[in-house]
């Protein structure tokens, strides 16, 4: 045991360089960067485009579980629906998988503008990313009924020209991510994307809360789920432009994966 953990201890120096050259070639700029909250929670930022199908998944499997033991109410989240689309000339843009993605990108900010609280907004836009995990969206509207929700006031948002005005903001915001975002759903906790181990936020979101208060989630959580996320394969992890994600992120999630469990081996 006392080998192994001096083998890990050195391998781990080892990589002391590398992690500084990431460190000096990675831009952080605090201006462009989604910064941690001011108020005692966790700053969690979701940038998706609503018919990307990994968006779908992590909206409909994952992100839910923040509402699970009352883990939301350590959390200030953000969801910022536009992805990878493109602005065009005249302040017109495209949407990676067409219109009907635009549309509900629009649709899903303009909820999010009209019913500000997350307990309003969330239970809308996690009934059409339902339906996407389902491919079903045309199905959409369906939702109104479903929550008992009143239509008009997405309807006016979208056809007044607000839907579209509030889409182009969340362009300027996720243009602004430094680094960069490479791929959707992209997931920022307090300021630092977590890159391929978004589907283990839960980790990151408890590792960075700094509250008092005893959340049964957070202890639940273990070396196993932290190992299992980490091998996961990253050859699909996203909706992107056709390209693989940058080899740096790639690699810089497997060190930052690598080290926390190396930080949990060494204290448990």
């Amino acid at each position: 045991m006392a080998s192994s953990l001096t083998e890990s201890r050195t391998l781990c120096f080892s990589l002391l360089p590398c992690l500084l050259l990431f460190a000096l070639f990675t831009p952080t700029s605090s201006s462009a960067r989604t910064l941690p909250s001011d108020s005692g929670k966790v700053s969690l930022a979701l940038y998706y485009e609503s018919l990307c199908p990994y968006s779908a998944n992590f909206i409909v499997n994952y992100l839910v579980k923040l509402f699970e033991d009352d883990l939301i109410s350590i959390v200030d989240l953000k969801l910022s629906p536009w992805g990878n689309a493109k602005l065009r000339s005249n302040d017109t843009f495209s949407c990676q998988h067409g219109p009907s993605e635009c549309l509900l990108n629009t649709v899903e900010a303009c909820a999010i503008k009209i019913w500000p609280a997350l307990n309003d907004h969330f239970p809308f836009i996690y009934c059409i990313e339902s339906l996407v995990y389902e491919h079903k969206y045309p199905q959409w509207e369906s939702c109104y009924e479903k929550l008992g929700l009143d239509s008009k006031p997405i309807a006016e948002c979208y056809s007044s020209g607000l839907g579209k005005e509030l889409e182009l903001q969340y362009a300027a915001e996720t243009s602004a991510l430094q680094p960069p975002h490479q791929y959707v759903p992209w997931v920022v906790v307090d300021g630092l994307p977590i890159y391929e181990d978004y589907e283990n936020f839960l980790t990151y979101v408890c590792n960075a809360y700094n509250g008092t208060a005893a959340l049964k989630a957070c202890s639940k959580l273990s070396l196993n789920t932290i190992q299992k996320a980490s091998t996961k394969s990253t050859l699909s992890v996203g909706c992107n432009e056709g390209k693989m994600p940058a080899l740096f992120g790639r690699i810089r999630s497997t060190l930052t994966s690598w080290m926390r469990q190396m930080n949990m081996a060494i204290w448990i």
